[in-house]
């Protein structure tokens, strides 16, 4: 765990360079950008904000982050419709209609009593938001910010920017050592300036040919170097044609992972079609691919 006399939460970490092979030993690969900016997120204490294609390992490299750091993760999911409360707190109203009827049992009337007990901090349900500020230290995750309105956006910089909330019935609640803070967009939609400036930036892009071979090894150590390389080849051809979604790093693994479960040790045109349902997610994209499948398998 990140000691006390760790304050920026680095775990004894000295530069980037130091966190990319950390990361390297949780099994993420980060090129020298992603490892500084993450690095400088939290030195600075600032959010890191990572936008790019989905699959390209932005939720990943907070759980490689909470391995590094040997601190536990802590997720947000965000989506259309959710609210302060979901990501905050709620109260266990069960557990607070039992006590009530149980304090009736017992004869017990004081009004002012009962409801200082009923909004006690037992009965406080913490959401996401609410245990990133009390669990010391964690990594959290905010992923898909995207996907929110904007009104929650606006709640999300106002606790991102001291760590601190106000639960009226209990008091405030601020954050002894900030947490490291990961969000993630798609781009689905613009995420608003006042966030983005409150974070530091990255975009990550689709890997390389060569480093999705690295990653590609690394999740699946015994794979042959020539399917390895097949795939990596086959899905940067995808990418580059005019496909709803092209598939990003994790396709290119779940694709290994089904080639590999079929005894595969090459990729040829057969075996792709029939295996392209792990890495296309649209038919309208197997239909673009499935024509000129021999020619983005290279055979």
């Amino acid at each position: 765990m990140t000691d006390r006399a760790d304050p920026a939460g680095l775990g004894g970490l000295e530069s980037p360079g130091a966190l990319a092979g950390r990361l390297d030993e949780a099994g993420y690969l980060a090129d020298d950008g992603l490892a500084t900016a993450a690095f400088l997120a939290m030195r600075m204490r600032r959010p890191l904000f990572l936008e790019g294609e989905a699959g390209v390992g932005k939720t990943s490299l907070a759980h490689a982050l909470s391995m590094v750091l040997g601190a536990p993760l802590i997720r947000l999911q965000c989506y259309e419709g959710v609210d302060a409360a979901q990501a905050l707190y709620d109260w266990d109203f069960p557990r607070q209609l039992l006590h009530l009827r149980a304090a009736e049992a017992a004869g017990i009337t004081d009004v002012d009593r009962l409801e200082h007990e009923l909004y006690d901090r037992r009965f406080l349900l913490a959401r996401p938001l609410l245990r990133a500020l009390e669990e010391d230290p964690c990594v959290l995750l905010i992923d898909e910010i995207d996907r929110a309105d904007d009104e929650f956006e606006a709640f999300l910089l106002e606790v991102l920017s001291d760590f601190t909330i106000s639960i009226p019935e209990v008091g405030t609640v601020r954050a002894e050592t900030p947490p490291v803070v990961v969000v993630t967009s798609n781009r689905t939609r613009e995420v608003h300036d006042a966030l983005k400036r409150r974070c530091l930036y990255h975009w990550l892009a689709h890997p390389t040919p060569e480093r999705e071979i690295a990653v590609i090894k690394r999740r699946f150590p015994g794979v042959d170097d020539q399917l390895a390389r097949s795939v990596a080849q086959a899905v940067e051809k995808m990418r580059a044609a005019d496909l709803l979604k092209p598939p990003g790093l994790a396709e290119s693994i779940d694709w290994v992972a089904a080639l590999s479960a079929l005894g595969a040790r090459q990729l040829d045109a057969d075996l792709a079609v029939r295996t392209l349902g792990a890495v296309l997610k649209y038919q309208e994209d197997t239909e673009r691919v499935l024509p000129e499948v021999a020619d983005f398998v290279g055979r």
